[in-house]
């Protein structure tokens, strides 16, 4: 979370666009803060500095845990909420300062949600374990922001943080949002054309990529989407995938869960019901 929010609105008075601006950043920020990971005495933070003790969390809170472990079974594992301690060994800023082995396997004691014990509403995380709901946070503040826009205004929005996105419908004076899927380089530079540009009538769009953050060395690049089962990033991950669906969440949740695939996103993304682009 914490990517910039904006929205959109092709028609309509000044002031309903103002006070739909004035809704979704409202929301965004409920959101980041108390869902952030970086924010001290949020709920997020109560959990983690727990010390093995037991936390009873709200009902927001508990759904988005459900959400969290329903990605961990689908997954077998490669979603996993507790795998945010493994930046402690890699940071992905272009160069070539790989991990060692050692360094990497010292932390995957402290990795893997079947070690956390959630009966909602109360969840006990073992001592020196963390959470971090950074994956699925800001496409379910999409979802929020949206609804919160469609239930207040019949004018059509476009709600974008950060390049996950959800319109309440098309716009009035053409039969779609037209939105551009970033174009990056091999060193992850931006371009300044689009690699394509996908045309949105209704529901969401969310794109997962590692085309930005990487480590370079000896000819081998490495993306910054790591499986949380051996604490190195997935082999042969695409550059980023686009999924379309009926909500922000459900986009997000297919993109990465293709991103953890590797080799296999695309064979993944086929058994779906969703449009999907992928790019390697």
């Amino acid at each position: 979370m914490g990517s910039p929010c904006e929205l959109l609105c092709e028609t309509g008075s000044h002031r309903d666009a103002e006070e739909m601006t004035a809704l979704v950043a409202g929301e965004a920020w409920r959101i980041q803060e108390k869902l952030s990971r970086y924010i001290d005495g949020n709920i997020i933070h109560q959990i983690n500095s727990a010390n093995g003790k037991p936390v009873e969390v709200d009902n927001e809170t508990a759904q988005m845990l459900d959400f969290a472990e329903q990605l961990y079974a689908m997954s077998d594992a490669a979603f996993d909420i507790t795998s945010g301690v493994l930046r402690r060994a890699w940071t992905f800023d272009g160069s070539d300062n790989v991990p060692s082995k050692k360094q990497v396997a010292m932390l995957l004691d402290l990795v893997g949600w079947n070690k956390v014990t959630w009966r909602s509403p109360t969840l006990t995380l073992p001592a020196k374990m963390q959470i971090d709901l950074g994956g699925i946070g800001k496409e379910y503040a999409v979802d929020r922001a949206i609804g919160l826009v469609r239930a207040s205004s019949t004018e059509p929005f476009l709600v974008n943080f950060g390049g996950d996105l959800a319109v309440t419908g098309p716009p009035q004076t053409r039969k779609a949002w037209t939105v551009g899927i970033e174009a990056i380089t091999e060193k992850g530079a931006e371009t300044s054309r689009p690699a394509r540009l996908i045309e949105l009538r209704q529901g969401a769009l969310a794109t997962s990529g590692d085309a930005r953050r990487f480590l370079l060395k000896d000819g081998i690049r490495y993306g910054h989407v790591i499986d949380p089962r051996t604490g190195w990033p997935v082999s042969n991950a695409a550059s980023s995938i686009t999924v379309a669906a009926d909500t922000c969440t459900q986009a997000g949740m297919l993109s990465t869960l293709a991103m953890l695939k590797g080799a296999e996103a695309e064979q993944f993304l086929d058994s779906q019901s969703e449009q999907y682009w992928c790019h390697r």
